[in-house]
């Protein structure tokens, strides 16, 4: 028994097309829409690869690009099958191609539905890629002479005042490295020698931050070094004073920021999966209701329907299919290998 069956007199296989065509219109500008989103999480997300251990999140983006990409292209061939669907001798050449073209759309149509998935899912992915990225790139930040890190200091100074940051986890991740280059400390100071000798691996190491770590909000003015001595600044208490520098890490900002962005697409390319869906439904009444029509008589009237069979009849059938196609190509490579068995015997 046929799935969803419709009657579709003449005129409702007229509307059903006009429908459609508007459909296919919405739906590949949808398309597009999700290709620039990928686009635009595709350039967020290299802006900040300085940053990051390695590249897994971008899959999300490149698989949105890619399915935005297919949908305009689906869209495209299901606007002019729209139009040819209106004279009965153009719409044969179709025939043969609309149940194959049916089912790739389908297939591509889910991976709408993979991206919004893996944007969530990957989440600890881009939380540990940003938690190594950022250790490193707080431990070269001195090295501005170096090939290779000579932008590290201005990427996460840039990067601490954009997300008003400060070090990977808090600002005592400064404390744990040297960020001061050697050609910037005074080495016959005594300071700076007793410092050197009394850490470890001859690093000179402080309780201060970079300046970007510095909250313009603090209504006195930056304090950068000795921040844990409350000695050394008048009226200073370090465990009171968390205006002065940014309290928040640099990798829960960054976390927030592109989950943010990931949450405000799944819900969009969700709307433009349900629209594509639409138009691949409404596509398939039209295919089926156009098999019976013929030249000699248009406005007959037909049955469209979503599965020939009943749901459960159509996966059995499926899977048999496949069964069917695995036992031929086993057979064939049986046959292959015999036929060179018997060919090097013949030989000897």
């Amino acid at each position: 028994m046929s799935m969803m069956k419709i009657k579709f007199t003449f005129q409702k296989r007229v509307r059903l097309a006009q429908g459609l065509w508007l459909l296919s219109w919405a739906a590949m500008f949808s398309g597009m829409v999700v290709f620039f989103m990928g686009v635009f999480l595709k350039t967020e997300l290299l802006r900040r690869s300085e940053v990051m251990h390695n590249d897994d999140i971008h899959v999300v983006p490149n698989l949105l690009m890619v399915v935005g990409l297919a949908s305009v292209g689906i869209n495209l061939c299901a606007g002019r099958i729209c139009q040819d669907s209106m004279d009965v001798a153009r719409f044969a050449r179709w025939k043969t191609f609309l149940t194959p073209f049916f089912i790739g759309s389908l297939l591509f149509t889910f991976m709408f539905l993979v991206a919004m998935a893996l944007s969530y899912a990957l989440q600890a992915s881009l939380e540990e890629s940003l938690k190594i990225g950022l250790k490193n790139g707080i431990r070269f930040y001195k090295d501005t002479d170096t090939p290779g890190r000579c932008f590290q200091k201005q990427t996460i100074d840039h990067l601490q005042i954009e997300f008003q940051c400060c070090g990977n986890n808090n600002f005592r991740d400064w404390f744990e490295v040297q960020w001061i280059n050697n050609r910037y400390l005074d080495f016959t100071c005594k300071d700076v020698k007793d410092r050197v000798r009394s850490n470890v691996d001859g690093r000179y190491l402080m309780d201060g931050v970079p300046f970007s770590c510095c909250n313009p909000a603090s209504p006195r003015p930056c304090i950068q070094e000795h921040i844990l001595d409350n000695t050394a600044h008048h009226n200073y208490d370090y465990q009171t004073e968390e205006l002065n520098l940014y309290s928040r890490g640099c990798r829960q900002a960054l976390v927030s920021y592109y989950m943010g962005l990931m949450n405000t697409i799944g819900p969009g390319v969700l709307s433009v999966f349900m629209v594509q869906m639409s138009m691949l439904a409404s596509l398939r009444y039209l295919q089926t209701a156009m098999i019976g029509v013929e030249v000699e008589d248009m406005e007959v009237e037909t049955e469209g329907y979503i599965l020939e069979k009943g749901l459960k009849e159509t996966l059995e059938e499926a899977k048999e299919t496949l069964k069917a196609l695995l036992r031929l190509k086993g057979g064939q490579v049986v046959d292959e290998t015999t036929e060179g068995d018997a060919e090097a015997g013949a030989s000897e």
